[in-house]
């Protein structure tokens, strides 16, 4: 079996690009029978929402027979954000939105770093830089200043209250916190304890209350190649052990880059399996009921 560290650097080389992001419809109560509920697919973008075993994201529109990793959710859950990598083609990051029944593409570039949308939706974080939103779309990238021009990002997330939580390319395995006082961004401390075990450790994501955080890293205690954990913050502010998400998220492949959307209602993560050649290759998009992994919050 392939490495993770072999398979991060492949997505950063190949992987990923082109439909994804979906805006929620409106549900309207049908204005003569106020018992009458509008159908679950009108509430999450025109699909069936999973179950407690996780299910390929959006199949044909999302996840297809390419290559696509690297999921991410607009806070609004109007608005969905991958990568995916074409046969022959350098990887692209796309957004697609859901509205009025049709999905639309909204955006498209080379992939020049893994999207994080942030909590108050004015922000795209892409590893050491970042986008405003506009009225038009969103601006072109700005850096996030030193230190991080000179830290490798991959993945970057943000707390409600501005507190960043990034991993590093050449040093996989090393986890930083930077936190918002009085305006002022402190430096980055690295994560010691639960953040430390195994190996080949990367894409954090941090709740935004700052509650929990699901990361992912390999182990020979796992799964696969490398497993999804979580770990929940305690009453002294104390962080809890690193919880396996279990065999029904984890697998005998790469299962990464983990994150809940807005609402608290979904878990989603990307499975991947690298062969010797394209055709030999699995990416896809996945999605599960939250309830998943917060049920696990009891074995701390």
């Amino acid at each position: 079996m392939k490495s993770y560290k072999i398979n991060t650097i492949f997505l950063c080389k190949v992987l990923l690009a082109s439909v994804v992001l979906f805006t929620a419809c409106n549900s309207k109560k049908n204005n003569t029978n106020q018992d009458e509920q509008p159908k679950i697919e009108e509430l999450y973008f025109g699909l069936k929402p999973p179950g407690l075993t996780p299910e390929v994201f959006a199949p044909t529109i999302v996840s297809t027979d390419n290559l696509e990793v690297l999921g991410a959710f607009s806070p609004e859950m109007d608005e969905f954000y991958f990568t995916r990598q074409l046969e022959g083609e350098s990887p692209k990051n796309i957004g697609v939105r859901y509205r009025n029944g049709e999905w639309e593409k909204i955006y498209e570039e080379s992939r020049t770093g893994e999207i994080f949308i942030s909590p108050d939706n004015s922000t795209m974080f892409l590893g050491n830089t970042y986008k405003e939103r506009t009225t038009s779309g969103w601006s072109e990238a700005k850096s996030l200043g030193l230190p991080y021009d000179e830290i490798s990002i991959m993945r970057l997330t943000s707390s409600t209250l501005g507190t960043y939580v990034f991993d590093e390319f050449d040093t996989i395995g090393t986890l930083r916190m930077s936190r918002l006082k009085d305006g002022i961004r402190e430096e980055p401390e690295e994560l010691d304890g639960v953040f430390k075990e195994g190996t080949f450790i990367a894409h954090p994501f941090i709740a935004p209350d700052e509650s929990y955080i699901i990361w992912d890293y390999e182990t020979e205690n796992g799964y696969g190649s490398s497993d999804l954990y979580i770990s929940f913050r305690q009453e002294d502010g104390s962080w809890g052990k690193a919880i396996n998400m279990g065999a029904e998220i984890n697998s005998e492949m790469e299962d990464s880059y983990g994150s809940v959307t807005a609402d608290g209602k979904f878990f989603v993560f990307h499975r991947v399996n690298l062969g010797e050649t394209y055709d030999e290759s699995y990416a896809n998009i996945f999605w599960v009921d939250a309830q998943a992994i917060f049920s696990l919050k009891n074995k701390n």
